[in-house]
């Protein structure tokens, strides 16, 4: 059985950029690393966007940038100026070529494309059987979400960000290349929180997504007839699907990170890295795993990397109002985006604002939900 210093359960997102940032770090040369996952990564199986003001760590791998975005309801629509934000789209093929790239020259890095199976720790080693052999390590990093864990519980709301997009290539040139739609809820609601998310690449060519932050997923005809519906309304009659997409993101404020043990961590969204209230993932792991990284150059207890904010308990609130009044979503985001500054909004979304910018942005809601999941929330904590 060969023994490694980390061994990473999964090889997604968090536990990639991850290793990528130990091996740019130079300060791991001498540890032996060990990545399992049974998909080998050689499909553009996902797409990530993401906002920055500057150039960052991803700007090679970028496919396309946006500085200006829609917002739309039944009611209204608004054109968002992003300045001094950019969104960023990254292609998940393009990701994993990179940091593969990387980790192909570095002689202490292994990738076995296999299925891991069992996970038993004890006092100081950690024991991994995968479908096919069995490894050893002194740490390991856990991406493999446990979705039982998480849904069996009743503390904490549950819903999924679950979406299903086409990349479509059109022969109206339809689209505005400068300009993406976050979220347009002029589509029908249906009891619940149900947008479209549009990514143009070119006038005639972009990614268009039925998305929903709900409990439930659909059935797969369900989305694509929406999305045919989006299409038509868009005046499209003729047009090609390049690439499809589909995926479910959980959104929940669940503690994982109680289950760190001195030697073995949860990162990415088995450690709560997906950011609880909208279901982004890539700039919520990118900071976290820069945290990570540093804090495996100074610490050994896993124990001590977590720590709780104020944000964690606004998401909270946001889910606990998505979980018991599905359909008032729209509204919530449209109070939000009508008059707010996207700025402002961006700033708060990364967790970077102040308690006075906090509340000009909570203002900017419908106060009567939040009031009410206030309450709920202490109400079930007290119990």
């Amino acid at each position: 059985m060969k023994h490694f210093d980390y061994i990473f359960t999964g090889s997604g997102l968090s536990a990639l950029m991850t290793v990528y940032k130990m091996v740019q770090s130079g300060k791991f040369n001498d540890k032996s690393m060990l990545l399992l996952d049974e998909n080998p990564k050689k499909t553009n199986d996902r797409t990530w966007c993401f906002w920055e003001e500057s150039n960052g760590t991803w700007e090679t791998i970028i496919h396309k940038k946006w500085n200006s975005a829609l917002f739309a309801d039944e009611n209204f629509r608004r054109g968002l100026d992003l300045k001094p934000y950019r969104y960023n789209m990254v292609k998940g093929l393009d990701f994993y070529n990179l940091v593969f790239d990387l980790i192909s020259k570095q002689k202490n890095i292994t990738f076995f494309s296999q299925k891991v199976i069992e996970i038993e720790e004890s006092e100081n080693l950690i024991l991994i059987q995968t479908d096919t052999e069995s490894f050893s390590c002194s740490k390991l990093l856990n991406s493999i979400y446990n979705k039982q864990k998480a849904e069996s519980q009743t503390e904490y709301p549950v819903l999924q960000q679950h979406f299903i997009g086409w990349f479509i290539k059109s022969e109206q040139p339809v689209f505005n290349p400068e300009q993406a739609t976050f979220m347009d809820f002029s589509v029908e609601q249906r009891g619940n929180t149900r947008f479209m998310y549009v990514l143009p690449t070119s006038k005639t060519e972009a990614l268009i997504e039925y998305t929903l932050f709900s409990k439930n997923l659909l059935q797969r005809q369900e989305y694509e007839t929406e999305i045919q519906k989006y299409i038509q309304n868009l005046g499209i009659t003729n047009y090609e699907i390049i690439e499809k997409e589909q995926g479910s993101i959980p959104m929940t404020c669940y503690p994982f990170w109680e289950a760190n043990t001195k030697n073995v961590i949860n990162i990415g969204t088995s450690g709560g890295w997906t950011k609880a209230s909208t279901g982004y993932t890539f700039k919520y792991s990118d900071k976290k795993s820069t945290e990570l990284v540093l804090f495996l150059q100074t610490e050994t207890d896993f124990k001590k990397f977590h720590k709780t904010t104020k944000f964690w308990f606004y998401d909270l609130l946001l889910l606990d109002i998505l979980d018991r009044k599905n359909e008032i979503g729209s509204t919530i985001f449209s109070s939000l985006f009508k008059k707010g500054s996207p700025k402002l909004i961006f700033k708060f979304l990364d967790e970077e604002t102040s308690l006075l910018e906090d509340i000009q942005v909570i203002l900017k809601c419908p106060k009567t939900p939040f009031i009410q999941a206030l309450l709920h929330v202490a109400f079930r904590k007290i119990k």
